[in-house]
């Protein structure tokens, strides 16, 4: 299977893209007129969409080359992209009113350093929102080579909570008929995954393939968690 290290919506499908802007769409109300960190920011799109509500949006990621992309692709006159190591940030004490950090956490050397540094550069009233594959048990060796660790619902949640006073916990998937659900279940060898001209039949039951998923087609919500792909928090330190 296929593991893409981040994606360019340029050169993504748009359902794939959607699935990854909707995080940044549920994060906004959250960054309104304040000064947001995009933790993990990749080439940029999403800090240029924070930067429609934000006053000022500071985008870090340690890959040169995509920084120089979201330089030259994303430039707002609201958003500032650095390259820069997310375990020892070059900025100071509450330095935002929010902090982004969507499908990164997985990717750093060390986790508990990580959210500990995202909470030292967050302001005393802000929030953190931070995504993550949703994995059923905690692993250290996961499939996806770019990754260190997965995490289960209760091992992300525990990690949070020993930097944050409050984690509310969501759950993103696709929206999904009945009959689409039961098929999924039905496929223990995950066939799906494995033979792409299977994928498509999830049109036949109802469900756009996931090339053409829009956000309408995606939720991020308190229900389902149990089915949700992705683990969504929002954190603050009261």
């Amino acid at each position: 299977m296929s593991h893409p290290e981040r994606i360019v919506p340029d050169e993504t499908s748009p359902g794939i893209v959607a699935l990854h802007l909707k995080r940044y769409e549920f994060a906004a109300p959250f960054c309104r007129g304040g000064d947001v960190l995009d933790a993990g920011c990749g080439v940029g799109y999403g800090s240029a969409f924070l930067a429609g509500v934000a006053r000022h949006v500071v985008g870090v990621d340690r890959d040169e080359q995509a920084i120089a992309y979201a330089r030259e692709r994303y430039a707002r006159p609201n958003v500032e992209f650095r390259v820069g190591d997310l375990l020892r940030l070059e900025v100071g004490d509450a330095s935002f009113d929010a902090v982004c950090s969507f499908e990164t956490i997985e990717h750093v050397e060390d986790a508990d350093t990580f959210v500990a540094e995202m909470a030292r550069v967050l302001r005393p009233a802000g929030a953190f929102v931070v995504s993550t594959p949703r994995a059923e048990e905690t692993t250290a060796a996961p499939e996806n080579p770019f990754h260190r660790v997965e995490l289960s619902r209760g091992d992300f949640e525990v990690l949070l909570r020993r930097f944050f006073g409050e984690v509310e916990l969501f759950g993103q998937r696709r929206l999904q008929t009945a009959r689409h659900r039961l098929m999924q279940r039905a496929d223990v060898l995950g066939l799906r995954k494995r033979l792409t001209f299977l994928r498509p039949a999830s049109r036949l039951l109802g469900t756009a393939p996931m090339a053409e998923v829009t956000a309408d087609g995606i939720v991020i919500d308190r229900e389902g968690l149990g089915r949700a792909t992705e683990l969504v928090a929002v954190c603050r330190k009261k």
